[in-house]
Order: C-alpha cells, then sequence, then structure tokens
C-alpha cells in the first residue's frame, strides 16, 4: 500500500504517478484506504487541514506524486440572477451551514449544494431554478481555509454558546 503522508504545492514539472478520484465527503478525510485511478491501494496518512481540492498534489512516503481528482456526484444547481438575487440566495443558504460551490457564467450566477428538499425549496423560494444532476462538488473553501497555512497560527473557534432559530 503506498502511503500518502504530505500535502504539495502545486509544481508544474511534478511526475504525477496516479490519479484519486474522491467524492467531497472523502476529500474531508485526513485518514482513508482506497484505490487510485489505476487500482494501486493507497492510505491517506495526513494532518488535519484543509478538504483535498481537485487538483492538489499528495506525495507517498516513498516519493511517488499523486492527484487529487474531484469525482461527479449527485448536487443540486441552483441558477439566478446575478448580482443582489446570487447574494441573497447565498446568505440565507449559508446561513443553514451547508457547504456551497458558488459561480457565474453567461446565464447568471449559480449555488451547487448536496441534494437537501429544505434547501431546494429554499433556494426556489426565492426565485432559483433548481437542476438535479451530476457533477463535481468542489465548494468554497471558507474565509478561514488558509489561515494558518502561511505560519501565522491564528485559530478561529467559538468559545461561546450559539444558537440558530430554524424554521424547517
Amino acid at each position: 500500500m503506498l502511503e500518502l503522508i504530505k500535502r504539495i504545492p502545486h509544481v508544474e514539472t511534478a511526475e504525477i504517478f496516479d490519479n484519486l478520484t474522491l467524492p467531497y465527503e472523502l476529500r474531508m478525510r485526513g485518514r482513508l484506504r482506497t484505490t487510485t485511478e489505476t487500482s494501486k491501494d493507497v492510505g491517506l496518512f495526513l494532518d488535519r487541514g484543509p478538504v483535498l481540492r481537485d487538483g492538489d498534489l499528495l506525495q507517498a512516503k516513498t516519493g511517488e506524486i499523486i492527484r487529487i481528482r474531484a469525482a461527479e456526484e449527485p448536487v443540486v444547481t441552483a441558477y439566478i440572477e446575478a448580482g443582489l438575487p446570487l447574494a441573497r440566495l447565498c446568505y440565507h443558504l449559508g446561513n443553514r451551514h451547508v457547504s456551497l460551490a458558488i459561480g457565474e457564467n453567461e446565464q447568471g450566477g449559480w449555488v451547487r449544494f448536496p441534494p437537501d428538499h429544505v434547501l431546494e425549496e429554499l433556494a426556489e423560494h426565492l426565485g432559483a431554478e433548481v437542476v438535479h444532476h451530476t457533477a463535481t462538488f468542489d465548494p468554497e473553501p471558507g474565509a478561514y481555509a488558509q489561515v494558518g497555512q502561511a505560519g501565522n497560527g491564528h485559530d478561529h473557534s467559538h468559545s461561546h454558546g450559539h444558537h440558530h432559530a430554524h424554521s424547517h
């Protein structure tokens, strides 16, 4: 088994040994046993840290470099007019503490999230067109995702009670 132990920076000249395609749920884990695209057994032995993103590189104990690929998985994409409608949709979905991928194309804005009938109804109520399909899910990393990686050591945690009223 190839032991993947280190996240490495993107290097254009890196020789990629293999690809590891994982859904979002598994890219959040630091410990995992699975197989690569060419059926090589691998184990992730990573420190806790940011979610593995599509294109990230991991190095094995023996030096091989494995590229992470986001798997296609069931998702919902809510399409809405860019600008204030998109901002409003992101605000209300984000207030539900759900991971979101956010984008824009020639038709306007879109927000992608895992299937959830409550979130889908909310999106439709706010004027979005909701589409079920399969696609890669690579949500926004969050405001604090890069904090601490550059060595500043800031930790964001809540030590106080925290309650949100949510009517579902």
